[in-house]
């Protein structure tokens, strides 16, 4: 029975990843389709706070999804970068941290509070805020963890073992089942992120630039030949 109920939860640990996954991908084509990234109907009637916001939030999360997996792909199966390298990553880290909050507050807490002139994306929205805080207090608690020691770090013998075991035929959920609970925490939180992100504004807010700055790029007109300027 034991036994089984191990074995339910390697595969939960595959399951869930996977669907995030897929979720994450569909969920793009669908935004995409539905508003092309953008949930301000004009940007000149925007509130500043909420520009900033967009701005810090967006600097913030690319900074920070940049030092983790900078530190996923370095650290070691048992311990974090050395030295420098780790005293750099944690110092960006919490810069990034910070800009994100700032970001984050003024774009959610306004509309959470008062009320959004505009429809929401979708009820995602509602959970996105309390969820990114819930997400900053779980990195809070694996990254002072007293168990993590120069000996051994957890976060890399659970957390990068088993998302870099994703992509890789040979999964490792093993890992997960056998962490201390607030990893697994963690690693369901970043999952239920993945899974909702297309769906709520982060995806705006990352997205939305990329697909201006596509589509500028198309509308752009073509430079003219010099055979075809010497012809005029």
């Amino acid at each position: 029975m034991q036994k089984a109920s191990r074995q339910m939860m390697s595969m939960l640990w595959i399951t869930l990843p996977y669907s995030a996954f897929l979720s994450f991908v569909l969920g793009h084509v669908w935004r995409y389709r539905h508003d092309r990234f953008s949930w301000f109907g004009n940007r000149e009637e925007t509130d500043p706070g909420q520009r900033f916001g967009t701005t810090a939030l967006r600097v913030g999360i690319g900074v920070l999804i940049a030092a983790r997996v900078t530190e996923l792909l370095v650290s070691g199966p048992h311990g974090h970068p050395d030295g420098p390298l780790y005293v750099a990553l944690a110092v960006v880290e919490i810069g990034a941290l910070v800009a994100a909050a700032v970001g984050a507050v003024l774009l959610f807490v306004p509309d959470i509070i008062g009320g959004s002139a505009r429809p929401v994306i979708s009820p995602f929205d509602r959970i996105t805020f309390p969820l990114m805080v819930t997400a900053l207090l779980s990195w809070v608690a694996i990254k002072f963890d007293p168990n993590s020691t120069e000996g051994g770090y957890r976060t890399a013998e659970t957390l990068f073992v088993w998302f870099r075991s994703l992509f890789s035929l040979h999964p490792q959920p093993d890992v997960m089942v056998h962490a201390p609970l607030i990893y697994q925490a963690r690693g369901l939180i970043l999952v239920v992120f993945i899974a909702i992100w297309p769906y709520t504004r982060l995806a705006g807010v990352m997205a939305d630039p990329i697909c201006r700055a596509l589509l500028r790029i198309k509308t752009e007109p073509a430079p003219e030949s010099p055979r075809m300027l010497a012809a005029g």
